[in-house]
């Protein structure tokens, strides 16, 4: 490590802990080339594999959270569909309705009824 180093950041401070968690150096080299003892680094080494955890940790409950919000939300939904779709239904049936009505009436009433397209343009007066 420099020596001209006076000041050690939070930066400088995790470049170590890193370095010795990867195997690149040791506590003992670390605490030689620096004015730290090797229980101060060793803190910092600690405190750095508490905060993984407890960053890891928290991802974890942040993931699941968002995972939560979708089966939460799914019975919600499915209910909304359900609904939009018994809506649809009706609209059908009442479509079904009106048109076996307008049927009947026309099979009960012959002036109601439609003449096939051919029939319409054939003269009726040729006929009599």
């Amino acid at each position: 490590m420099d020596d001209s180093i006076k000041r050690w950041t939070a930066k400088r401070k995790t470049a170590l802990v890193i370095e010795i968690i990867l195997g690149k150096t040791t506590v003992a080299v670390a605490s030689l080339s620096s004015d730290f003892s090797p229980s101060e680094i060793e803190v910092w080494v600690g405190d750095a594999r508490r905060g993984m955890e407890n960053s890891l940790r928290a991802i974890r409950v942040a993931n699941a959270g968002e995972l939560a919000a979708p089966r939460e939300e799914g019975p919600r939904a499915i209910a909304a569909l359900h609904q939009d779709l018994a809506a649809q239904q009706d609209k059908i049936e009442r479509r079904i309705e009106v048109a076996r009505a307008e049927r009947s009436s026309r099979i009960c009433n012959p002036s109601l009824r439609l003449e096939p397209p051919g029939d319409q343009t054939r003269d009726r007066t040729a006929d009599h």
